[in-house]
């Protein structure tokens, strides 16, 4: 925001209440698009890792995305707690933190459910949480999990070696990454709210399925 603010001659507090508006017109966008669309038959999910404020304070974004088109269905983000190597010192500088990462998946399960064919192929990695969630909300969709794989060196650490039968997820999180620089791995730029990662991320999922829109019609 700084970087916009002195570019385009604004002050900070302009930008930020600009991209305030801009984010919340991009979750009406995005929910206009899965209404209007016909209903999805194969998607995959995952989460994916970033923070806010300090890697003590980890979020978790589930992301839903269509698998043939790459376009961005949906996501959630949710509080997560640290790492094993960062309890001790998050527990010290901040207190005990809840991991909402169920409550998150299934709230957007839920929203899903609304343009998601009932039968519907669902693809995700190997995670043992998600079987329970995909049955429960999705009881006739056939699921299938992949065993992990090793991140390419390049590709954001998101990108497998090999063949990737999740390339698409995978594609659109190094993607993710990438554009947004707040989730990429070596930043300065981070998350100081996680509501303002939310609008960021509907702003990016906005641009990101107009693009793949307007790349579909011209081939």
């Amino acid at each position: 925001m700084r970087g916009i603010a002195r570019k385009q001659n604004l002050h900070r507090t302009t930008v930020k209440r600009k991209l305030i508006f801009l984010g919340l017109k991009a979750f009406r966008n995005l929910r206009k698009t899965n209404d209007r669309l016909p209903k999805v038959r194969h998607l995959q999910f995952d989460d994916q890792e970033t923070c806010e404020q300090s890697k003590c304070k980890p979020l978790s974004i589930t992301l839903a995305v269509e698998h043939k088109t790459r376009r961005i269905l949906d996501f959630e983000v949710s509080q997560s707690p640290p790492k094993s190597s960062l309890v001790k010192k998050a527990l010290q500088r901040y207190g005990p933190r809840k991991d909402e990462r169920k409550k998150g998946r299934r709230n957007l399960f839920i929203r899903l459910q609304s343009f998601v064919e009932a039968d519907a192929l669902i693809e995700s990695d190997q995670n043992p949480h998600y079987p329970p969630d995909v049955k429960r909300f999705f009881p006739k969709a056939t699921h299938v999990a992949y065993k992990g794989r090793r991140p390419k060196h390049h590709g954001m650490g998101e990108l497998k070696k090999g063949f990737d039968p999740l390339f698409a997820l995978n594609h659109t999180c190094a993607m993710n990454r990438d554009r947004i620089k707040r989730l990429a791995r070596k930043t300065w730029a981070i998350s100081k709210k996680r509501e303002y990662l939310e609008l960021h991320l509907a702003i990016y999922a906005d641009h990101h399925n107009r693009n793949l829109a307007a790349l579909a019609k011209f081939f």
